[in-house]
């Protein structure tokens, strides 16, 4: 709502003449802080004027069972472990790891299958939104990891409070504040707790190290760039878990052996033998490899059918866990 009134203040949008259309936008949403954010102007002409086509029915409901599916295959499964390996009575450094890196994985499904099942809602509506993710986990530094993550997040606090601020257009020092007041907003916009103000902070720095220090020497290098990237993401997100700072460096700690804790116990094993299987799917999924195969598999003429059935063998299966299990809440709804 606050954005529509902005880009109506700097005539980026008319006002809308229908209190149905207006009303509409904003129900579109109820959940809008898991995205994608979609703001007036994207979808102004949609409102009046849509056109509903197998086509988009199809391809919006193909997109919706994939959200589904990596919600409840992948992210619910990972949830599981992170719940077991919080709860682990003699923590390891293996399983500090195991945890964080689980979590990062959990989060990525579930926050980027919720924002597939409501593009997919959206295109069998005849809306068609923006991509709120680009595989992050390929990203090749900070920086580009926030032009995959979020991606409606980080244009709505670029066009609506770092621009306005004057941007990377301003002397070093204001720049430096710019990107402070965006981050600290952006932990804040997850939050009132200061781990989710840590976090943001914390990537304050990362981009402005990388813009102004080693970013340009990071890139050139083949693999290193690929490690750097995931390792400080895996320590944000270790951030982002906390539900307090003692936490935070007690997990940091574990992880980095700085307490005094075994490596790997039977413990630890037992966990990683019945999760690995699904570790190792999420990992690969989270890259572009299966689509990439997929799309070289479009040219055989019996594909699309057997596309169809896979998606209806994917539905049933899905439909078989929920029934299964009795509370499926998104992960991202508690931030």
């Amino acid at each position: 709502a606050i954005s529509y009134v902005v880009d109506v203040y700097k005539k980026e949008i008319t006002s809308s003449k229908s209190i149905l259309d207006f009303t509409t936008y904003l129900s579109l949403f109820p959940q809008l802080v898991a995205g994608p954010i979609v703001r007036y102007k994207t979808i102004e002409k949609k409102l009046k004027e849509r056109k509903l086509n197998y086509n988009d029915f199809a391809n919006g409901s193909k997109r919706f069972i994939i959200g589904l599916s990596k919600k409840v295959l992948i992210a619910n499964v990972l949830g599981e472990l992170c719940s077991s390996l919080s709860t682990m009575t003699s923590p390891t450094i293996v399983g500090s790891w195991m945890n964080s890196i689980s979590f990062t994985l959990q989060i990525y499904f579930d926050f980027s299958g919720y924002s597939d099942m409501a593009i997919g809602l959206g295109l069998i509506f005849g809306f068609k939104f923006l991509e709120n993710f680009n595989y992050p986990f390929i990203a090749k530094s900070i920086t580009d990891f926030w032009r995959r993550w979020h991606i409606s997040l980080s244009s709505f606090f670029k066009d609506y409070i770092y621009i306005p601020l004057g941007g990377n257009r301003v002397s070093k020092l204001k720049w430096f504040r710019n990107i402070f007041i965006v981050w600290f907003l952006t932990g804040f916009w997850h939050g009132a707790r200061w781990n989710f103000i840590i976090w943001g902070l914390y990537f304050a720095v990362l981009l402005i190290l990388e813009r102004t220090l080693y970013g340009k020497y990071i890139e050139k290098t083949k693999i290193l760039k690929y490690v750097y990237t995931m390792l400080l993401v895996i320590i944000s997100f270790t951030i982002f878990n906390a539900n307090s700072l003692t936490e935070v460096i007690t997990s940091l700690k574990n992880m980095f052996a700085l307490n005094n804790i075994e490596f790997i116990n039977f413990e630890t094993l037992y966990h990683l033998r019945n999760y690995i299987v699904v570790i190792i799917i999420a990992i690969i999924t989270s890259t572009p490899l299966i689509k990439n195969l997929l799309s070289k598999l479009t040219k055989i003429k019996v594909f699309s059918i057997i596309e169809t059935l896979c998606y209806f063998v994917l539905l049933i299966i899905v439909t078989s866990f929920l029934v299964d299990s009795s509370f499926n809440p998104f992960l991202y709804f508690r931030f």
